[in-house]
């Protein structure tokens, strides 16, 4: 794990960096929970991330409305927003995987890139406070545009931006299923026409999984584009 250039990367010298390679610690590589994994770390994240995306919004548009701003926050904070800032970041490339996750793609997998995103801002926070933490994510924000700030789903609107390229409807296929039957765990692909993968998400039903990865694609898409 080269901390260094993640720091550099991210804008941010830790004083402590146990709390980055924490960060960085998926739950399948901790053996028997000897170790802690970059759970709890994503918990708190996840509120940073809230609030210091709601701070900027609400100083950059002071005459946006509480609904539009509530949906702009969303789409910044979603998943597939995330997992494009974490690939730009090279963060999949960082994280320490058991060898069962890396067979199944996990450095790409959106889910854990956008958990490991949030626990990443959680260290940040840890270690450096606030106002370290919403100037990281400032800097990640860029813009403050999201993905898409309307109220369509990311397949609907995979979907118009292929079409509005000229290309056929997306295709999703369920690749893979884990875990018994009361708590399987799907994995699905999206496809344009051509048969190129674009995008593969994870959920706890088969649409949920395809949502996921029509937003890894949507993701995707915008930072190639």
């Amino acid at each position: 794990m080269d901390m260094t250039k993640l720091e550099s990367r991210l804008g941010y010298v830790f004083q402590d960096r146990t709390l980055l390679r924490l960060a960085l610690t998926h739950p399948s590589y901790v053996l028997k929970d000897r170790e802690p994994d970059n759970q709890r770390l994503e918990f708190l994240g996840d509120a940073v991330l809230q609030l210091s995306v709601s701070q900027a919004l609400y100083r950059r548009y002071p005459e946006m409305k509480e609904g539009k701003l509530t949906r702009r926050r969303a789409a910044l904070v979603c998943e597939a927003n995330l997992a494009g800032i974490a690939r730009r970041l090279g963060l999949g490339g960082q994280l320490l995987l058991s060898n069962g996750e890396e067979l199944l793609h996990g450095r790409e997998n959106p889910s854990i890139l956008g958990d490991a995103m949030e626990a990443v801002i959680a260290a940040v926070y840890l270690d450096g406070g606030f106002p370290a933490a919403v100037s990281l994510v400032e800097r990640l924000m860029g813009d403050f545009e999201p993905i898409s700030t309307d109220d369509k789903d990311a397949k609907s609107i995979l979907q118009e931006m292929l079409q509005a390229r000229g290309e056929a409807a997306p295709v999703y296929e369920i690749i893979d299923q884990q875990g018994p039957p009361h708590a399987r765990v799907f994995t699905a692909r999206a496809l344009r026409g051509s048969g190129e993968e674009i995008g593969r998400g994870t959920g706890d039903r088969k649409q949920r999984a395809e949502e996921a990865a029509a937003a890894a694609a949507l993701a995707a898409l915008k930072e190639n584009s």
